[in-house]
């Protein structure tokens, strides 16, 4: 295996997260219509699939999400946040959903479904917890079910998002390796 071939398919990996990310900033200009249909959770399980190197699936996706955070804040406060009340949960979230990612091994519609729907499960139980997230919620088991019911919208768009950005991601990868030999490694994996 070539060098070429791993800087090659690597640099297309990572393009291909960083062009569907520009999709949060539209999501922003139509809050109530796009309000979290995102492609943040399939660029996490993008990344853990096809890198073999699993650093650099995470430093990908917790970079791409921490850049387009911030500048998504600056856009609603006109301040420069880095961190926000959370955001320590909101990044651990992605970082399973990289690991979700990275158990998928034949990536075939109901493999990547599956790591989906569990993805979307895992972030709506995480990040509506009360007691982390600072919520205006009760910090006891009734503000966690009120926080987890309102929520419901939001997760439904996350997995309209997770649905339409995985077969846009999962399948035009898969699609482009078949076309392009310099695409493809042993065990269709980047390095």
């Amino acid at each position: 295996m070539s060098l070429q071939k791993i800087n090659i398919r690597t640099i297309v990996l990572i393009l291909m997260m960083v062009v569907a990310i520009g999709w949060r900033f539209l999501s922003y200009k139509f809050p109530y219509i796009l309000s979290n249909f995102t492609p943040v959770g399939a660029i996490a399980l993008f990344g853990g699939t096809y890198f073999t190197q699993k650093w650099k699936a995470y430093l990908v996706v917790l970079t791409t999400l921490f850049t387009s955070d911030v500048i998504i804040n600056y856009l609603y406060t006109s301040k420069w946040v880095l961190f926000y009340e959370g955001s320590i949960w909101v990044y651990l979230t992605f970082a399973l959903m990289v690991f979700i990612g990275g158990m998928i091994k034949n990536t075939t519609a109901i493999n990547v479904f599956i790591a989906s729907l569990s993805s979307v499960v895992l972030h709506w139980l995480i990040t509506d917890l009360p007691w982390f997230m600072g919520t205006t919620y009760t910090y006891d088991l009734k503000g966690y079910m009120q926080s987890l019911i309102a929520a419901i919208l939001f997760e439904k768009n996350m997995v309209y998002g997770d649905l339409v950005f995985c077969t846009l991601l999962y399948g035009g990868f898969e699609l482009a390796q078949k076309r392009f030999s310099v695409l493809r490694v042993q065990n269709k994996l980047a390095i």
